[in-house]
């Protein structure tokens, strides 16, 4: 498996970079914290760790940390604008319940 960005993401992922003026790329993973145990890590990149596993999606370099991997694998980011909000979305297959506000999930 493999982590990807849908069009929509990868445009708006390119377009921060552009306006940042440096990075290589973005970096996700994951972090103890919230109501279900978990929480999504969404950082630009100016440098691509040894221990970095790294995707490309739509032209976008994705680098993930080992241990963070194992949870977020197969996982697509989306970017959706709904209303006045927008934001990404992670739709994660290995996802089995999320809290309540949306903030945290469990595998």
């Amino acid at each position: 498996m493999a982590i990807s960005l849908t069009p929509k993401a990868a445009k708006r992922v390119e377009k921060y970079l552009k306006n940042r003026g440096k990075g290589v790329g973005l970096r996700l993973g994951v972090k103890t914290t919230g109501c279900s145990g978990m929480a999504y890590t969404l950082e630009f990149v100016d440098d691509v760790q040894s221990e970095d596993q790294v995707f490309e999606s739509h032209g976008i370099k994705i680098m993930v940390d080992p241990k963070s991997l194992v949870y977020i694998n197969g996982t697509e980011l989306d970017f959706a604008k709904e209303g006045l909000n927008e934001g990404f979305k992670f739709n994660n297959p290995n996802v089995k319940a999320e809290c309540g506000c949306g903030e945290s999930f469990t595998v």
